[in-house]
């Protein structure tokens, strides 16, 4: 590396990233880099990092070319590879719109998980399709400390336990995974969501994200939430037919999530750019080893 390279920051409800614009691939983005761009007190700091790519340029979505210019690689702040990320993609669309490769209207992303689509509105919320949960069958079980709660298993492209509690804070700090049974649920680790009541079809949860710890929000958390919350209710909208949804307050603020009866999910919230600068590459490469 021998120019500096460009980098944003933004979030989603306090869940926050850093954003890598990358069009041609042309970046290597080893995990020791990720990690260390993530760093809150020797890098950037972030839950994770985008990396912005043409879907044409990168392997992994070459097949999706045709449906959706732009690739978010989202890494987690561990360096490790992830599906998905929710709260990334609103703040991934965010930024194409900033840079001038994105307008108010539809947008569609490719991730890992597929392609999602975006609807940046003109209030500034962002709405993104999540496309449907699956709903893997089996018992499973979430502990912290002396206490064993039984989870809803909600795969939205990435895995969740979703656990029901009295209080948020029997979460315990969260610092780190919280153990479940049987480990052949999530054999690539999993988002764990602990969940109270607070209202008719409002809910407030804790998370702790796989490869990032507790965070301030998690999209498809909040939605593999509302998910657990509708079954839990008997508000199936593929029973009912009629879309349940559901306010989802996190510890940064609030999302809406709607499901249809035909399985789809939108989730709506906010996605701000809040600072933009150049990484310097011989510390980037000094870190990276």
């Amino acid at each position: 590396m021998s120019t500096r390279i460009a980098f944003l920051k933004g979030h989603g409800t306090e869940n926050d990233f850093v954003i890598v614009p990358d069009p041609e691939n042309a970046i290597d983005l080893p995990p020791t880099a990720v990690a260390a761009l993530c760093d809150r007190r020797a890098g950037i700091g972030g839950d994770g990092l985008l990396h912005v790519v043409r879907s044409a340029a990168h392997p992994e979505a070459q097949a999706m070319a045709a449906e959706a210019d732009w690739f978010m690689d989202y890494r987690n702040g561990d360096g490790s590879v992830a599906e998905m990320c929710g709260n990334g993609v609103r703040v991934f669309a965010r930024y194409l719109q900033h840079a001038g490769l994105a307008t108010e209207g539809d947008l569609a992303v490719a991730t890992r998980a597929g392609v999602r689509t975006v609807h940046l509105a003109k209030d500034g919320d962002v709405t993104v399709g999540m496309g449907r949960a699956r709903l893997p069958e089996g018992d499973v079980t979430v502990t912290v400390g002396e206490r064993t709660w039984p989870a809803r298993n909600v795969n939205m492209g990435n895995p969740h336990a979703v656990a029901f509690v009295d209080d948020l804070a029997h979460a315990g700090d969260l610092l780190a995974p919280p153990p479940f049974r049987p480990a052949s649920a999530y054999p690539d680790g999993v988002n764990v969501e602990f969940v109270v009541d607070r209202g008719p079809r409002h809910v407030a949860l804790r998370v702790h994200e796989r490869g990032s710890g507790e965070t301030r929000s998690c999209g498809t958390g909040a939605c593999a939430v509302a998910v657990a919350t509708a079954r839990r209710d008997g508000a199936d909208p593929a029973v009912t037919g009629t879309p349940a949804t559901y306010t989802v307050d996190v510890p940064g603020g609030r999302l809406v999530i709607t499901e249809r009866p035909d399985g789809e999910i939108e989730m709506t919230g906010p996605a701000v750019i809040v600072a933009e600068g150049a990484i310097d590459p011989e510390w980037l490469e000094t870190a990276a080893r």
